[in-house]
C-alpha cells in the first residue's frame, strides 16, 4: 500500500471513527469467532434517529468522491430507506473556486492554444462552481455567448484513490457484516464508479447533449444548450449560455409572461418522450436543472446524468406502468417477474396483500398523480429484500421530480392521463409483429438469408428422411397417426391466416415456413405409416 493510499484510508478511517460509522466494520474475522455484543451495537445503531444527519456529516467532511456517493445513495431509498435517502438529498456540492490562472492553465492545455486566441472575451470571475469543476462566461470568437465548464486539477486522481478505499471498505463489510450484506454493498461501488466516471468525463455530457437535441428537434418548445464540439475535451465543456426564469420565479409569477398550463404539459410531455419514446432520460430533472425561456420554451441543463432503456426493457416497462394505472396486482407481479425483478420463488401472497393496502392507500380517492406511491412501492420492495435496476429508480425518481414541477405549474394537470395512452401505445408495440419485423436492417438481411437458403433446405432435409437419417423427437407420440394428422393440420390452419410480415411470392414468410414444417411432417407420416 503506498503513502497516499494509507493517507487516505487513516482520514477515512478517523472519520468513520469520530461519526460512529466504525461499527458498521466491526464484525471483523475476530468478532465471528469470538461473538460479541457488535450485533446489538449494530442494530442500536441502525435504529438511530440521528444516523441519516451523522452520516451526511460525514461525507461531506470526506469531500468529493463520498459527496458524490452521498448523491447516488439519496436515489436509492430501495437500498438505504426514505429517512437517510431524504437526508442525503440535502449534501451540498459545492467547494472552494480554484484561481484564474489554473481555470487558465487547465483551459490552454487542454484547447491547445492561447486563452486569448480562443476567446474574445473570458470571464476570470467563476459563475458558478462545485467539488469536480467550475463554470465561467466567456464570448467565442465568432461572437457566440458560451459557458466554459472546467474540471478541477488533479480532480481524477483524488477520485481514483477515493474508490479504490471505498471498494475494499465496502468488500470487508459486505464478508464480515450480515446486515450490510443484505444491500449488495460491492454492487452498489462498482453501480458508483461507473457513475462518477461518467461524470467527470465531460465529453460523455457532450454526447448526451448532442443526441438529446437531436430526439427533440422537432419540438420547438423544448430546447436543449448547443455545444461547440471544437472547445470540448474530457476536462472542458463548451455550451451555449442560457438566461431564462428559474421555475421557482415562474411558480410565482402572477403575469401573463408565462401559459402555465402550457408549461405543465410540455414538461410532462417531453419528460414521457424521453422515457417512452427515446429511452435517453434526464436521471436528475429537479427546478434547478429546468430553465423557462422566451415563449414558454423549457430548457433542460446539466446532462451529466443520463438514463438508458433499451427497446425491450423500454416496451416492458410501458407494460408496468400500465399495470400500475390500472392497479392490476397480479399483472404487476407477474411482470416484474418476467423482467427479472422479483423472483419466482418470492412469497407472492403476502406481497399480493401488501400491494393491494399500498394501491387501497394511494387510489383509494380519485387521484391525477402519483403523489407518493412510486416511493411507497419502492420502499415496500426493499421490504421483501428486491434490490431494483438503478435504471428503474432513476426513472421513479425522475418521473417524480418532473410530476411535482407540473403539478406546481398546473395543479389540475392529469399525469396519468398523459401516461396511460403513451405507455399503451408502446407497449401494443411489443406484440406487433410488423413492428418486430421492420426494426432492423438486420432482420431483413436475416429473412433475405433464410429465403434463399429454403429451396436447397427442403431438398436436403427430404434426402435424409428418404435415408433414414434424420430423426424427430417431439412431446407427443409421432408414432400416433392422429398426433401427426392433428400437428399437419395446426400447421396448414396457422400458416393460412398469417397475413403479416416480409413477403416472398406473394405470402407471408412466416406462412412459408408453416407449410415447409408441416410437409416435412407429412414426408415422416407417408413413411412411417403408408410405405413401411
Amino acid at each position: 500500500m503506498d503513502k497516499d493510499t494509507k493517507e487516505r484510508l487513516g482520514e477515512i478511517r478517523e472519520a468513520l471513527k469520530k461519526y460512529g460509522f466504525d461499527k458498521l466494520l466491526g464484525q471483523t474475522a475476530k468478532s465471528k469467532i469470538k461473538p460479541g455484543d457488535d450485533g446489538e451495537e449494530l442494530h442500536a445503531l441502525l435504529l438511530d434517529d440521528e444516523l441519516p444527519i451523522r452520516l451526511r456529516l460525514m461525507l461531506q467532511e470526506l469531500g468529493t468522491t463520498f459527496i458524490k456517493l452521498g448523491q447516488l445513495l439519496s436515489t436509492r431509498p430501495d437500498v438505504v430507506g426514505e429517512r437517510i435517502a431524504n437526508e442525503l438529498a440535502n449534501l451540498q456540492d459545492d467547494n472552494p473556486a480554484i484561481s484564474y490562472e489554473q481555470v487558465k492553465a487547465i483551459v490552454e492545455r487542454e484547447l491547445n492554444g492561447k486563452i486569448e486566441d480562443l476567446f474574445e472575451d473570458f470571464s476570470q470571475e467563476h459563475l458558478a462552481t462545485a467539488s469536480i469543476g467550475q463554470v465561467h462566461e466567456a464570448k467565442l470568437a465568432t461572437g457566440e455567448r458560451v459557458a466554459v465548464k472546467i474540471q478541477k486539477e488533479g480532480i481524477t486522481d483524488k477520485i481514483d484513490l477515493d474508490i479504490r478505499i471505498i471498494k475494499y471498505i465496502a468488500n470487508r463489510a459486505d464478508k464480515w457484516n450480515a446486515e450490510l450484506r443484505k444491500i449488495n454493498l460491492p454492487g452498489i461501488m462498482e453501480e458508483f464508479d461507473r457513475s462518477i466516471h461518467k461524470e467527470i468525463d465531460y465529453n460523455n455530457e457532450f454526447m448526451n447533449m448532442q443526441r438529446i437535441e437531436l430526439n427533440f428537434e422537432d419540438n420547438p418548445y423544448i430546447h436543449i444548450p448547443a455545444t461547440y464540439a471544437k472547445y470540448c475535451t474530457s476536462k472542458v465543456l463548451t455550451m451555449e449560455f442560457i438566461e431564462g426564469t428559474k421555475l421557482n420565479d415562474v411558480y410565482a409569477s402572477t403575469s401573463d409572461e408565462f401559459d402555465k398550463k402550457l408549461l405543465a404539459k410540455n414538461v410532462l410531455d417531453s419528460y414521457l418522450q424521453q422515457l417512452f419514446i427515446d429511452g435517453f432520460f434526464h436521471g436528475d430533472p429537479h427546478p434547478g436543472n429546468i430553465l423557462i425561456l422566451e415563449d414558454n420554451v423549457v430548457c433542460y441543463l446539466d446532462l451529466g446524468m443520463m438514463g438508458f432503456f433499451d427497446e425491450k426493457f423500454k416496451r416492458d416497462l410501458s407494460e408496468v406502468m400500465l399495470l400500475f394505472v390500472d392497479q392490476d396486482v397480479d399483472g404487476l407481479i407477474n411482470q416484474l417477474m418476467y423482467m427479472d425483478i422479483l423472483d419466482y420463488d418470492i412469497d407472492t401472497t403476502t406481497l399480493r396483500r401488501d400491494m393491494n393496502d399500498l394501491f387501497g392507500r394511494y387510489f383509494g380517492v380519485q387521484l391525477n398523480r402519483f403523489d407518493g406511491v412510486l416511493e411507497a412501492l419502492l420502499s415496500l420492495m426493499q421490504e421483501y429484500g428486491v434490490i431494483l435496476p438503478n435504471e428503474v429508480v432513476t426513472m421513479a425518481r425522475g418521473l417524480s421530480m418532473i410530476e411535482a414541477v407540473a403539478h406546481n405549474l398546473d395543479p389540475e394537470i392529469d399525469v396519468f392521463a398523459s401516461i396511460k395512452p403513451i405507455a399503451a401505445r408502446i407497449a401494443k408495440e411489443k406484440v406487433d409483429p410488423r413492428k418486430f419485423l421492420k426494426g432492423k436492417k438486420s432482420n431483413a438481411i436475416l429473412y433475405g438469408h433464410m429465403i434463399q437458403a429454403m429451396p436447397r433446405l427442403l431438398t436436403r432435409t427430404i434426402h435424409k428422411i428418404e435415408n433414414e437419417e434424420l430423426q424427430f423427437k417431439f412431446e407427443v407420440d409421432i408414432t400416433d397417426k392422429v398426433s401427426i394428422i392433428a400437428l399437419v393440420s395446426a400447421l396448414i390452419i396457422g400458416s393460412s391466416v398469417v397475413s403479416f410480415g416480409p413477403r416472398v411470392f406473394d405470402m407471408p414468410v412466416i406462412s412459408l415456413i408453416g407449410y415447409i414444417i408441416a410437409i416435412i411432417l407429412s414426408l415422416i407420416g407417408i413413411k412411417k405409416f403408408v410405405l413401411k
